[in-house]
């Protein structure tokens, strides 16, 4: 497994454990390599289809849905579905066991931690810009 992203060793955070002092973002420029993975992740949620399918995963109850489970939430083939599915799989959101006939999917919280702590803010100062001055003015 790798590490969280650049500097996951520093003065605030270890590998895998973040203190609530700063995100990756704020703290310094993701590398080319966390922002490639990042993008392949991103990438895979932007599509409506797919973001339903690992919200409806994640919630299953045990953790792991099987693909007859979620075709019925869907008015789309199952040829369709699978092909999300491939695409959430390939952008590692998604791991898949087939049992006999059926293919069952889990999320892989490696994955969601990468996301949650890149996008996790605390208390950010954000400078101001006239835009953001206005409206601070005014309230």
């Amino acid at each position: 497994m790798q590490e969280l992203g650049p500097g996951a060793g520093g003065p605030c955070c270890t590998p895998l454990v973040r203190e609530p002092c700063c995100t990756p973002l704020v703290r310094e420029p993701l590398t080319q390599d966390w922002a490639g993975d990042l993008a392949r992740m991103f990438k895979a949620l932007g599509d409506p289809v797919r973001l339903r399918l690992l919200s409806i995963v994640a919630s299953h109850a045990g953790g792991e849905a099987c693909v007859c489970d979620l075709t019925a939430s869907f008015e789309l083939s199952q040829p369709t579905i699978s092909h999300h599915l491939k695409v959430l799989r390939a952008a590692g959101l998604l791991d898949c066991q087939r049992r006999g006939t059926w293919v069952y999917y889990w999320v892989v919280p490696a994955a969601l931690t990468q996301l949650s702590a890149v996008l996790g803010t605390t208390e950010l100062t954000i400078p101001a810009t006239p835009d953001t001055a206005a409206v601070e003015a005014n309230a």
